[in-house]
């Protein structure tokens, strides 16, 4: 059983497939069909509806993309689609402000664009660009072009109105905190079966006892394999419930963030401590990815082209992995063993993942390389750290890469060939050239096998361009593929 808002209904559901997606639960059993189904594959934004959830006793609302959201994902949360805008016989002040703005054209879109619009006004201080950029780069409009988007989105924020949900907050963040329990719950159907643990022990528990279950997360990228290859999943584990998994730790000499934490808030919290690392989450599909997927998730996945693992590789990254009640910490350099396989044991988890601090003489840099600038997959995705004595001899190289190999793994000849020279254009040549030692790149349809190894190797001189004053920092911060 789960329980949820539906705007300001109440709605238990006993009895529903797990594999069932909020779009089609919406579409199929509420017939709302304002949401629409563009891409299946969270690309689009057509779909995009709005997730309030309680966090410290307020109201907050994030936009999801409906398509890749399981419908065990609701639980204690209020959901909001375009059908529930209309502020009694008027439009809500951002479906005006689309049509003061001339931003809508066919309608297809239309729908995700004005719940990416509504989460905005929830979300903004008045009108900032980079926030509207960011808050509208899941949403994909095919007719209309997006500057009469964007000039609705600034007189959604400069012109805000008071609506029934801002009215309401309060009583909805205390209904929603009464629908909070310790309880184990599960949603079964025909068969198919998803658990909702609520503590880590519940979780390591489960999956002693079902070590075949499929864990779900964010869903940002198991949920493909019921949209996009009709695969049904017949045992799940959802994780979105266990605060345990979310939290996160700034210490001494590390930085401890929980798997289960949304790839948005490490972004926040990463900004102050880890700038590069924060700004490339910034490229990490969209905002209503970002809000479900975790970091956990985009890890165990096991993808050689995932954003975080070369990141992650380069700062030396560790993980926690729980069996029962069995915690061990494992290098992340020894987690990948193959195309998505890694070192995870029958019936254990990613508890969370730990970073050692970037000291003041270490230089981190990420980039990456695709296609278009946002909500893309990397084609190359390289990650540096690197460290020198005054004399300016490294001490320390860790060099990582996405995209080159069947895993996200270390360049480890061209880091010895640095290692204990100076940081020369001369010693970056031949770390270039040993990158063909460590890498034989595949080609396919985002690049062919020379162009990676060559944008790898360009990629190496860019770090001696930035580190040798020959790019300044900002402009290495705004390097598009």
């Amino acid at each position: 059983m789960i329980q949820f808002l539906l705007n300001q209904t109440l709605v238990t559901e006993e009895s529903l497939d797990p594999n069932l997606t909020v779009l089609n639960y919406l579409r199929q059993n509420k017939r709302r069909s304002g949401t629409k189904e563009g891409c299946a594959s969270g690309d689009c934004g057509a779909c995009t509806v709005t997730l309030g959830r309680v966090e410290n006793g307020e109201m907050v609302y994030e936009t999801a993309n409906s398509c890749l959201t399981f419908v065990s994902s609701l639980q204690g949360k209020q959901l909001i689609t375009v059908e529930d805008l209309k502020q009694g016989n008027k439009l809500h002040s951002v479906q005006q402000a689309m049509v003061d703005c001339h931003a809508s054209q066919c309608g297809f879109c239309t729908p995700g664009f004005v719940m990416s619009l509504f989460t905005l006004q929830k979300n903004s201080d008045g009108w900032q660009h980079k926030q509207a950029e960011q808050a509208l780069a899941g949403n994909l409009c095919r007719c209309t072009g997006y500057r009469p988007i964007v000039d609705a989105a600034r007189q959604a924020c400069e012109q805000p109105e008071v609506d029934s949900f801002q009215l309401q907050s309060a009583d909805t963040a205390k209904r929603l905190s009464a629908l909070k329990n310790a309880e184990l719950q599960t949603l079964t159907f025909k068969g198919n079966r998803c658990y909702v643990p609520k503590t880590v022990a519940q979780l390591a528990g489960l999956l002693l006892e079902f070590p075949q279950a499929k864990l779900l997360a964010g869903g940002t990228d198991l949920a493909l394999q019921v949209t996009q290859f009709y695969k049904p999943l017949p045992l799940m584990i959802a994780l979105e419930q266990i605060d345990e998994l979310k939290t996160c730790q700034i210490a001494e000499h590390e930085i401890v963030l929980g798997a289960g934490a949304s790839l948005h808030h490490c972004y926040q919290l990463l900004a102050a401590h880890i700038p590069p690392f924060s700004e490339m989450l910034e490229r990490f599909a969209s905002l209503q990815i970002r809000h479900q997927g975790t970091l956990g998730g985009n890890i165990a996945n096991g993808s050689p082209i995932g954003d975080t693992p070369p990141m992650l590789l380069a700062l030396n990254a560790s993980l926690e992995l729980q069996h029962g009640q069995r915690v061990r910490r494992l290098p992340l350099k020894e987690f990948f063993l193959s195309y998505r396989k890694t070192a995870l044991q029958e019936g254990e988890f990613i508890r969370a993942i730990v970073i050692p601090k970037v000291t003041p003489s270490q230089t981190f840099a990420a980039w990456k390389v695709s296609k278009r600038l946002e909500d893309d997959i990397s084609a190359v995705f390289a990650a540096l750290l690197v460290d020198t004595d005054s004399s300016g001899v490294v001490t320390e190289a860790r060099i990582a890469f996405g995209g080159m190999a069947e895993i996200a793994k270390r360049a480890s000849h061209s880091e010895q060939l640095l290692m204990g020279k100076p940081l020369t254009l001369a010693s970056i040549e031949q770390a270039c050239a040993a990158l063909e030692q460590d890498f034989k790149p595949l080609s396919d349809f985002r690049a062919s096998a020379d162009y990676r190894l060559q944008i790898a190797k360009n990629l190496l001189r860019r770090f001696y361009a930035s580190r040798s004053g020959e790019l300044t920092l900002l402009e290495v911060s705004r390097y598009v593929s």
